[in-house]
């Protein structure tokens, strides 16, 4: 199996990539599953984290060159091109805007679309070995995977266009420096480490997950006023759910708020 799925403590799910799917994670045998089963956790309201990780050597390199290769001999490069990313980008966009906190366990390296997925995460934690690896201009492509987006905002424009140019991986000790990597961890504490990262995010209350990600998105993008106005939309709604009258209860009874939307935990 490409992908396997374990229901943990707290409203988290492991999801683990096989080797193989860490090697060529957007191959439609390796990257359908996981998409499918990311949508599902995302979709599941039980489900409030989750810890995306790899078991080989990689965290994800994003493409296989040896299909790359196939698809120009046979003169489809540009619809296997499209194809790969439009499953990816719309996964991207699921991540950036849903409730659920992703948290990537970066087993090993991630270049390429597979850099993509861990920078649209929520947290990253890696391995002291892990790299970053921009791939693209080795390969005579213009970056995707969502990187000139998500690469900037985490680390600043001109170290993003660095990171690209010079087309040198990063350490994990720099990429922490720099701020695209949040947390290094020993591979065998990595994924313990994680799935509590993911409980403690987790446990909020939906709207303040949902609400945090979507206002820090939207904060690059729009004027002052208008960041207001979105702030006080949100605010409006939450405050009519019954997690907000459970957490006013819980501040005024000096305890831990048990907020409705994390009840199936």
């Amino acid at each position: 199996m490409p992908v396997s799925e374990d229901a943990l403590d707290g409203g988290v799910a492991l999801v683990t990539m096989s080797p193989e799917a860490s090697t060529n994670t957007f191959s439609e045998t390796n990257f359908l599953p996981l998409i499918a089963t990311l949508d599902n956790l995302m979709e599941d309201p039980g489900c409030n984290s989750i810890v995306l990780t790899g078991s080989g050597r990689f965290f994800s390199v994003g493409g296989n060159i040896e299909d790359f290769y196939r698809g120009i001999e046979e003169k489809k490069i540009g619809e296997m091109v499209k194809q790969m990313t439009d499953r990816l980008h719309p996964l991207l966009l699921r991540i950036r805007a849903s409730e659920t906190v992703l948290i990537c366990a970066m087993n090993g390296s991630a270049a390429g679309g597979g850099l993509g997925i861990a920078l649209a995460a929520d947290y990253r934690l890696c391995t002291p070995e892990t790299k970053l690896a921009p791939a693209f201009f080795s390969l005579g492509l213009p970056p995707d995977g969502g990187t000139t987006w998500l690469l900037p905002r985490l680390v600043g424009f001109q170290a993003a266009k660095r990171f690209f140019f010079e087309a040198k991986s990063w350490s994990a000790k720099f990429a922490l420096e720099k701020g695209a990597i949040d947390e290094i961890v020993e591979i065998e504490d990595l994924v313990d480490r994680a799935i509590q990262i993911a409980k403690d995010w987790g446990k909020w209350s939906v709207n303040s997950r949902r609400g945090t990600k979507q206002l820090l998105d939207a904060s690059t993008s729009t004027f002052f006023e208008t960041q207001l106005h979105f702030e006080q939309s949100l605010m409006i709604a939450a405050s009519r759910t019954e997690d907000f009258s459970e957490g006013v209860r819980a501040f005024r009874e000096k305890r831990e708020p048990n907020f409705i939307s994390n009840e199936d935990e």
